[in-house]
């Protein structure tokens, strides 16, 4: 038979001395054997009573509601968010050339007698004159046709005329470049109107300096199209109102002086170059070098101790 362990003295009687408390605090301390066991068995071990309080934690924190669900990129799976794509498109040749175009103008210097264009009427006062002009707009086909059936109709009856069937296409804008230039040289037009951004701009780029000869008051306004609308047509290069209403003469008194300030009689606005705007790239080297000569200077102007 085994021989039983030898027992010291005392030892079976300490555990006895021990006090109801200090056991108790002690097996509270004291790691337990086979807690791993127990709770493989059906036990709860500390890992998951940590884990259940950092569940617990996260559900209050967040709303069960709204479960985070990353989404997957790859292929046959989510699609991937739209992205701004302007730089990576090929645009049709004539977008490019105006965009190119735009660009160069900046850059190269602009002789004052093209850089004019460039300087266009203030928007309130633009916004007067094409109301003014809206108000002579051409008649269509269709009017004209009916208003010369009608005259003729009463010239076979033998009946006079009214003056207001006849002077119908007598208050309306003058469009065209050659006919125009007729009213201008005749001093007929009573204030001309050109577009800004005439392609090839050769075709009006002598018209200023012929109003400015007979002293026919000009305006430059943004927009052939704009022009063009009044009229009819999909461009015009160049408006001018001949005649015009006893109604509307204040009106038109009042624009012939702006234009004469701003265009006529403004001779510095004539003088100005335009262009040699640097790009972003270039205007940043500028400036690193102005910083540069900046801290040099006040560097050798530092009074040595």
């Amino acid at each position: 038979m085994p021989k039983a362990a030898p027992v010291s003295k005392g030892s079976s009687k300490a555990p006895a001395k021990a006090s109801a408390k200090g056991a108790a605090k002690g097996a509270s301390k004291a790691p337990v054997k086979g807690a791993s066991k127990a709770g493989a068995k059906g036990g709860v071990s500390k890992k998951r009573v940590s884990s259940f309080a950092k569940h617990r934690a996260l559900r209050s924190k967040y709303n069960a509601l709204y479960v985070a669900r990353p989404r997957s990129f790859l292929l046959g799976q989510n699609l991937p968010p739209k992205r701004d794509l302007t730089r990576f498109v090929r645009w049709p040749k004539y977008v490019r050339l105006q965009r190119q175009k735009v660009i160069m103008m900046k850059r190269l210097k602009v002789p004052p007698t093209l850089n004019q264009f460039n300087q266009t009427l203030d928007k309130p006062t633009a916004t007067t004159l094409f109301k003014l002009l809206n108000k002579y707009r051409p008649e269509d086909k269709a009017a004209k046709s009916a208003r010369l059936s009608k005259i003729a109709e009463a010239k076979a009856k033998g009946e006079k005329v009214a003056k207001a069937a006849k002077g119908a296409a007598r208050y309306a804008t003058k469009f065209g470049i050659n006919n125009v230039a007729t009213l201008v040289e005749a001093k007929r037009a009573k204030l001309v109107v050109i577009a800004h951004d005439v392609d090839p701009i050769e075709v009006v780029v002598w018209l200023p300096a012929l109003c400015r000869k007979m002293e026919v008051p000009y305006v430059i306004v943004k927009g052939k199209s704009r022009l063009g609308h009044i009229v009819g047509l999909k461009t015009a290069t160049a408006l001018a109102l001949v005649d015009i209403k006893p109604e509307h003469k204040k009106e038109l008194e009042q624009l012939s002086a702006a234009a004469m300030s701003a265009f006529n009689d403004n001779a510095e606005g004539r003088k100005q170059w335009g262009g040699s705007r640097l790009g972003p790239k270039s205007q940043a080297q500028v400036n690193k070098r102005k910083r540069i000569l900046a801290k040099e200077g006040a560097i050798t102007k530092a009074p040595r101790v």
